[in-house]
């Protein structure tokens, strides 16, 4: 008989607790460096959605710290990025155009709020119901969106910003073939930080962009009166803010997954999400959410994995602007765009616009694909792309099962009595065009209706099946249903007869 395995010793079943980050020194240089990274691309796009929502560009740069720091804690998606957006910008801004700073402040506050209890009511399981062709339109759209977030930094700048943007992208592809021990954009950022400064060359830097922060935010309460009239002016934006913020966190906690062959607690990343808008709020931050275009560099381009990777995103951007905010203000902003620009190559779903793709894809998928991409670009919303997108794949989905139903007749020999067999399924799609599937006026006294290849599945199925007996009764005709399952049985017996006026 072989002897029993020993038993862990208490230090050995701790080493085992440990995360990967401390296990492991590669893992821990690839997140720290991938931290790194991140915070360096963090800035500028911090900025401009500070200017987009019309606060001090510090309020965008403190709202990054804070939410990265706090979900990389209390999230439910490891390595994924969440900061200061465009999309909650865009919500928030009126807000403080209108009412003030302290508005703004208190409708993160009221956002995180909503967050929280949309996630604990369950939110993040609707997202089974954003089909594969929504979420490919998704992420092209986001793909060329980010891109054209770029141009303006392209466009009427010195003739030297576009080598230095083809220098940049050079290296990211090139580097890796010769080390991927420290990652290509950390290298090419680094790189043409130092050739513009050595050469005396005049471009566009990050400085230009706004005033960096030279102290940390400290915490307090939003400058409003606590009233139920502060609460009506803002919580249509802060619920719009929380449904926006929500749902591109989800998005892109999904596409993580399938990036990292992993799965993540979407729950915790809802009511995490609205945890760290509200510690935001608190610190004085514009508030946030996923940050797609810095996720893709976090994970695909940097190969990050785990919470470590977040916490010092948040950590080094502090770190950037307070203590090396002079030399964080002579980057080049032609080396953050080369690096976004290769995030939207290595985002893009190349292979679902290759034509061999195109020619075996079904168009209703095509076409909610195409939409969704449209819808997205068109409004700069993710957002509304994906409502839009789902709402459309959802009907062109209703339509191909209802074509699915399918009756058939078989008169008896003797005349006596017709069977129709109803296969397929009955909902509101296909039971309108149920109801015209009868002879009426023709059939035998008797009729049998076989609801045993089928389902029903709502009031207007009911609805349809009491209409064909009223026909037939009309008539003096006597219909039998037969062969419904234990839940379409359930849900006629209780309906029949109940859902016309009179009742």
């Amino acid at each position: 008989m072989s002897a029993a395995p020993a038993a862990l010793s208490p230090a050995a079943r701790l080493r085992g607790l440990r995360p990967d980050w401390i296990r492991d020194p590669k893992v821990w240089r690839t997140e720290v460096l991938a931290g790194l990274v991140v915070a360096l691309a963090l800035i500028p796009e911090a900025i401009s959605f500070s200017i987009i929502a019309g606060v001090d560009p510090a309020i965008g740069l403190f709202a990054s710290f804070t939410m990265a720091v706090t979900l990389s804690i209390v999230g439910g998606r490891r390595a994924m990025i969440s900061a200061a957006t465009g999309a909650v910008a865009l919500v928030i801004a009126p807000v403080n155009r209108e009412h003030g700073f302290g508005y703004l402040v208190a409708c993160v506050i009221l956002a995180g709020v909503f967050q929280i209890v949309l996630g604990a009511l369950g939110v993040a399981k609707l997202m089974r119901f954003v089909p594969r062709s929504v979420m490919v339109g998704f992420v092209n759209a986001l793909a060329i969106l980010i891109f054209l977030a770029q141009v303006p930094q392209m466009h009427d700048v010195p003739w030297p910003v576009y080598p230095l943007l083809v220098g940049g992208l050079l290296l990211m592809v090139l580097f890796p073939k010769i080390t991927r021990v420290v990652p290509a954009p950390l290298v090419s950022i680094v790189a043409l930080t130092v050739v513009t400064v050595a050469a005396g060359i005049t471009v566009p830097t990050v400085g230009d962009q706004g005033r960096l922060p030279s102290s940390l935010p400290t915490p307090g309460l939003p400058d409003v009166p606590f009233t139920l009239d502060t609460f009506t002016t803002v919580a249509p934006y802060a619920l719009a803010m929380a449904l926006v913020g929500l749902m591109e966190s989800l998005m892109t906690a999904r596409l993580v997954d399938d990036i990292t062959d992993t799965r993540s607690n979407k729950t915790r990343e809802s009511i995490g999400q609205g945890i760290a808008n509200i510690v935001t709020g608190f610190f004085g931050g514009m508030g946030g959410c996923a940050m797609i275009g810095q996720t893709m560099i976090n994970v695909r381009v940097s190969g990050a994995r785990t919470r470590l990777s977040t916490f010092l995103a948040g950590s080094f951007l502090m770190v950037l602007c307070i203590v090396f905010g002079p030399i964080v203000s002579d980057i080049p902003m032609a080396a953050l765009v080369a690096v976004m620009v290769m995030v939207c190559f290595a985002t893009f779903d190349w292979h679902s616009v290759a034509p061999k793709t195109l020619r075996r894809m079904p168009a209703g998928e095509i076409t909610v694909m195409v939409l969704t991409v449209v819808v997205v670009v068109a409004t700069s919303n993710l957002a509304i792309g994906v409502v839009v997108g789902t709402v459309t794949a959802m009907v062109i989905f209703a339509k191909r099962v209802a074509r699915l139903s399918d009756v058939t007749a078989v008169v008896d020999p003797d005349g006596s009595q017709v069977v129709y067999r109803v296969d397929g399924q009955l909902f509101f799609g296909s039971a309108y065009d149920l109801v015209a599937r009868f002879r009426y006026a023709t059939d035998p006294d008797k009729v049998v209706i076989d609801l045993s290849g089928t389902h029903v599945w709502d009031a207007s199925s009911v609805a349809a099946l009491d209409a064909v007996e009223a026909k037939y009764a009309e008539r003096g005709k006597t219909v039998e249903i037969t062969g419904l399952n234990e839940r379409s049985a359930h849900l006629h017996a209780r309906l029949s007869g109940e859902l016309t006026a009179g009742h």
